[in-house]
């Protein structure tokens, strides 16, 4: 059975602002009621932090993190790699903004969003950063030919 758009404001609300906000690895958890949008941000050890966007619609909840700028080079390298981490991931994935930067993105059905999930999504997001950032970053630094 589906959450009502206010009934996952309610959870999404209560969790993130409560179990979650407590947690030590969380810096900052913020709320913009109108947006409806919630900002996590979260210390990391391969790179200074990260913040995980929640944006909740009338049939999901979208999140994404800001992954890297445009990378001035070894753009078809970086491309191929990062496509293939997608198959790694389970609920989210590299996807390219439209200003070139690249982000890892997802979403919810309503009907799926429980605490559970929320937590598997920030655990998902946060293993992705740690564990591709830095060798990204060495990708888009290698010299081309």
């Amino acid at each position: 059975m589906s959450l009502s758009p206010d009934d996952a404001y309610d959870l999404v609300s209560r969790h993130l602002e409560g179990p979650v906000a407590a947690q030590e690895w969380v810096l900052h958890v913020e709320h913009d009621p109108a947006l409806r949008r919630w900002y996590v941000r979260f210390a990391c050890e391969g790179r200074d932090a990260t913040t995980i966007w929640f944006d909740l619609h009338q049939r999901t909840l979208r999140y994404e993190v800001y992954f890297l700028p445009d990378p001035p080079g070894n753009h078809l390298a970086l491309y191929r790699w990062l496509l293939r981490r997608n198959h790694t991931m389970y609920g989210a994935r590299f996807s390219l903004g439209p200003d070139g930067d690249v982000y890892l993105t997802g979403r919810v059905a309503l009907e799926h969003l429980t605490e559970v999930e929320l937590d598997r999504i920030m655990g998902v997001l946060y293993e992705a950063v740690e564990t591709w950032f830095q060798p990204a970053i060495a990708l888009v630094r290698r010299p081309t030919h």
